[in-house]
């Protein structure tokens, strides 16, 4: 296991705090492609970025956001891995819409 990483009966803990945007979805993403399909991933992460990023991956990627935790300094998110995952290729053809 690796720094920022601990493991509790049932989740993986992946601690991404102080590390700014891309690197918190970044890491969640190279976690959860390692996790069983239905496995749960909580993420510690700082960046207000995050608090964005993170929903909207999971959301492309087909992962399950189970919730999201302010707390106070850092933000806690609980994400299910998704049965059928989008690959890199499927992400990067969406258009970006709204801009």
């Amino acid at each position: 296991m690796k720094d920022g990483e601990r493991e509790e009966p049932g989740e993986i803990l992946l601690d991404v705090i102080g590390q700014q945007c891309p690197l918190p979805v970044l890491r969640a993403r190279k976690r959860l492609l390692r996790l069983d399909p239905g496995a749960l991933l909580r993420v510690f992460a700082s960046d207000p970025v995050a608090r964005i990023d993170m929903p909207h991956f999971c959301a492309e990627a087909g992962h399950e956001l189970v919730e999201i935790r302010d707390r106070g300094t850092w933000i806690e998110f609980l994400i299910r891995r998704g049965h059928v995952v989008a690959e890199d290729d499927d992400l990067m053809a969406k258009p970006v819409k709204g801009l």
